[in-house]
């Protein structure tokens, strides 16, 4: 087992922060404090805030992804983008702070749209395309689909949605905002179809 390093610790203490209190709540004097060690300490491992944050956006993408890849998932194409839909918005739920941070708050780091994408530079993203370009090989879905706008518009209408629900414009339960999303993400589903 690895040995658990001081910006290990850092790491932790900041994706706490921003878990608990979002990104305007992690200073680089708060993680300092949390991890017992001096502010100025911090800078031996990262330069700036900016990049401790980006630092523990990463690591988050990484674990979904790891999550998603780890299970076992069905063979059809469409069944799997349903059950990345049903998992993306239940991550959304239990950590809405840091799903803010990693998908809808402005970072210097943040992959755009259509350069970096292509360039198959976003770990979440990249699985949405892989399963479209699977139903196409599948015959399933259109196969004269758009591959990169295909993904953002099903991404777009997923972070469109929690954007709506975390800023209470959605009146509705957890529960039942998650219904939403999955009958809502079968519709676009069912409109890639062949």
């Amino acid at each position: 087992m690895r040995e658990v390093t001081t910006k290990d610790r850092i790491t932790a203490a900041a994706t706490y922060l921003l878990t608990e209190h979002g990104a305007d709540g992690v200073s680089m004097r708060k993680v300092a404090a949390a991890v017992g060690i001096t502010p100025m300490a911090i800078y031996q491992y990262f330069p700036d805030r900016e990049t401790l944050l980006n630092a523990v956006a990463d690591a988050a993408f990484t674990k979904l992804v790891r999550r998603w890849e780890s299970a076992e998932r069905p063979v059809a194409a469409d069944e799997q983008m349903r059950e990345m839909l049903a998992d993306h918005v239940d991550f959304a739920l239990a950590q809405p702070r840091i799903y803010a941070y990693m998908f809808v708050e402005r970072r210097d780091q943040a992959r755009t749209f259509p350069a970096d994408f292509e360039a198959r530079k976003s770990p979440t993203l990249n699985l949405v395309a892989d399963a479209i370009t699977l139903g196409i090989e599948q015959r399933l879905f259109r196969p004269e689909l758009d591959l990169w706008e295909t993904a953002l518009l099903f991404a777009a209408l997923l972070h469109g949605l929690l954007q709506l629900h975390h800023g209470a414009r959605i009146g509705m339960p957890d529960a039942a905002f998650r219904s939403l999303c999955l009958r809502l993400g079968e519709r676009i589903i069912d409109e890639i179809r062949l």
